[in-house]
């Protein structure tokens, strides 16, 4: 029983780390844009996609790919920020769910289109397949890839948003757009490199989410409400509250699926809702 607590409790922590690739973008960009931008997962489906294509049509090793996924989904997030989103940060909320959400539609159709309804392989490298057995727990090599891979972006994401100066310019845009233009910044230019970053996480994530959740194009849609329960449950534009969610998050679906099978996914429900009673606004959120 304990052994295999143990082996919940780290696939719980794999997942989690996932969870939080393909949300600590939506984070940043709802936090300290305040736009709502419900096709945040759209960007992880291309970035899967992307992975697929270079892997199984051109020969790419898996983890070349993954830069490649993760500068393709920035890009395109920037050509949809650049005709659409900007148009709306000044709209209500309902204008911004109506545009990104037919965007998330448009995506699952055109993702059908051009390659198919079933479920895309990945060929993993050797060296990121199997496991190892320490005391009895069974560890995978990849989910521990994926908690090392979640771990250094985590550091490298705060240290550009916290510690450098593009960091600080996007914090005082966030705070005052007016002040920020009258200093010289460039806050036009500033929130479309957030939104690249944000969405460039998210590419990355659905590149690494292919071997552990699988990939089709129902990706967007089906993510979209595991994302939005991180990002209401860790608080708007916090990377930390993010994080410390999609752990909890992923260990208790992970729990319930494993030791609760009747109430299955549900559990993840029944937690949220026990946290934003105690937190309404998030475990870290300020607003």
């Amino acid at each position: 029983m304990i052994v295999s607590m143990f082996g919940v409790l780290f696939d719980g922590l794999a997942y989690g780390m996932l969870l939080f690739l393909l949300s600590v973008g939506l984070s940043v960009t709802l936090g300290m844009m305040n736009f709502v931008n419900l096709a945040h997962c759209t960007f992880g489906m291309i970035g899967g996609y992307v992975t697929v294509t270079l892997m199984n049509s051109m020969g790419w090793p898996f983890l070349a790919t993954l830069p490649a996924a993760f500068l393709v989904a920035a890009a395109a997030s920037v050509v949809f920020e650049r005709t659409m989103f900007r148009r709306l940060y000044r709209s209500t909320d309902l204008d911004q769910c109506l545009l990104t959400i037919g965007l998330v539609f448009v995506s699952v159709a055109s993702a059908a289109w051009l390659y198919g309804t079933i479920q895309q392989p990945v060929n993993l490298p050797s060296y990121l397949r199997g496991s190892y057995n320490v005391m009895g727990v069974t560890i995978g090599v990849y989910r521990l890839f994926l908690i090392g891979m979640s771990i250094v972006i985590t550091v490298a994401l705060v240290g550009a948003l916290e510690y450098t100066r593009f960091g600080a310019q996007v914090r005082a845009a966030v705070d005052n757009q007016r002040m920020a233009r009258g200093l010289g910044i460039n806050v036009d230019g500033a929130f479309a490199v957030t939104f690249a970053l944000g969405s460039g996480l998210a590419g990355l994530g659905g590149a690494l989410a292919i071997d552990i959740v699988g990939l089709d194009p129902s990706f967007a849609l089906a993510y979209l409400v595991y994302v939005l329960i991180v990002v209401s449950v860790g608080g708007l534009g916090s990377i930390a509250g993010s994080l410390v969610a999609a752990i909890v998050l992923g260990i208790s679906d992970m729990a319930g699926k494993y030791y609760f099978p009747e109430i299955g996914s549900f559990l993840i429900y029944l937690v949220m809702l026990s946290l934003l009673m105690w937190r309404p606004v998030g475990l870290f959120g300020k607003r």
